[in-house]
């Protein structure tokens, strides 16, 4: 079953210096229970898609979206403020990088879990409160009941990330869209929390998008995985058959770049040339020719379409459909 069904979104920020594109014609689906990944370099546009998704962007009438997104057969462009709100999470839930930011400084910790609760949840406060201090003891806060008091600012960097992940996952939401949701905790909490995401998966066939830059977590816990670059899914498909058989070169490198156990410490590890451009000065073509080792006169003078194979899609010119893998 599809739960979530994205075609051709395009986010438009209107700027004092023109609009700029930091999504570009993305096209993906999600089924339930799946957990995907999204990997790519800061810049290319995966927090932006993300918040896309839920409209969370919107405000001033300087963001336009085209396209089309469908949740549990819901036109998400097409919702109401309200309807909006009551999706917001409950349906779909969202952790951010910077829970800081995400968390009222002037309301403890408990009390704004319980009003995500009581928002969504028809509860007495005794029992929100019980369920709010549960969900702290899962995600690995120690003394719950006395955290369940603290204000955000008494807390570390790493409990207030765990207090938005108690607050995004207690709901049970149909989608869990989690933004980096594990980079300010250490190793051991990182991967007890990876196991409390998976495990809600697990029981309640929970669907996740997993946005993140650790190529070692997508291949533990995704199905799949979307390579983005600039606004762009360049590559998409099971994440073995990614991490084995990467076809766009952007994908090559970026795997090229992982710390390996057995390789040799002396030697520097490969870096992808250059930086990623800016939105407002996107380059013809193929967006990644101005950093792609291989490209042609033709990537650099049109967009390539995006090529399909046993369930494995790329944007690259170099790739041959017929053959299936790159030209030689």
């Amino acid at each position: 079953m599809t739960l979530l069904k994205v075609e051709q979104l395009h986010t438009h920020i209107h700027t004092n210096k023109g609009r700029v594109s930091p999504v570009r014609g993305v096209s993906f689906s999600i089924e339930k229970g799946e957990v995907t990944g999204v990997v790519g370099e800061s810049g290319s546009g995966k927090s932006v898609m993300s918040q896309s998704l839920i409209r969370l962007l919107d405000r001033e009438g300087n963001i336009e979206y085209n396209g089309q997104i469908h949740f549990d057969n819901k036109d998400v462009l097409a919702l109401s403020e309200a309807e909006l709100r009551k999706l917001r999470g409950n349906d779909i839930s969202i952790i951010f990088q910077d829970a800081l930011s995400s968390l009222n400084p002037l309301y403890t910790v408990g009390n704004q879990i319980v009003e995500a609760i009581r928002t969504h949840q028809s509860l007495s406060k005794k029992t929100a409160r019980k369920q709010a201090i549960e969900f702290l003891r899962l995600t690995g806060i120690p003394s719950p009941e006395t955290r369940f008091n603290s204000y955000p600012h008494e807390l570390s960097g790493g409990m207030q990330q765990r207090v938005m992940i108690a607050m995004a996952l207690v709901s049970k939401p149909k989608l869990l869209i989690a933004d980096e949701p594990t980079t300010a905790l250490d190793v051991t909490i990182q991967a007890q929390i990876l196991d409390l995401i998976i495990q809600l998966n697990t029981e309640f066939e929970m669907s996740i998008l997993f946005i993140t830059h650790d190529l070692g977590v997508v291949r533990e816990i995704c199905s799949s995985v979307k390579v983005m670059y600039l606004g762009q899914i360049v590559e998409e498909g099971p994440t073995e058959t990614i991490f084995n058989q990467p076809l766009h070169p952007y994908t090559k490198l970026l795997l090229a770049s992982m710390p390996k156990l057995n390789s040799d410490r002396t030697e520097p590890l490969p870096a992808i040339t250059g930086t990623v451009p800016s939105l407002s000065n996107i380059p013809k073509g193929c967006s990644f020719s101005t950093r792609c080792p291989y490209a042609t006169d033709l990537c650099r003078e049109q967009e390539p379409p995006m090529f399909s194979n046993d369930g494995q899609r790329v944007q690259c010119w170099l790739y041959d459909e017929e053959k299936g893998g790159w030209l030689d």
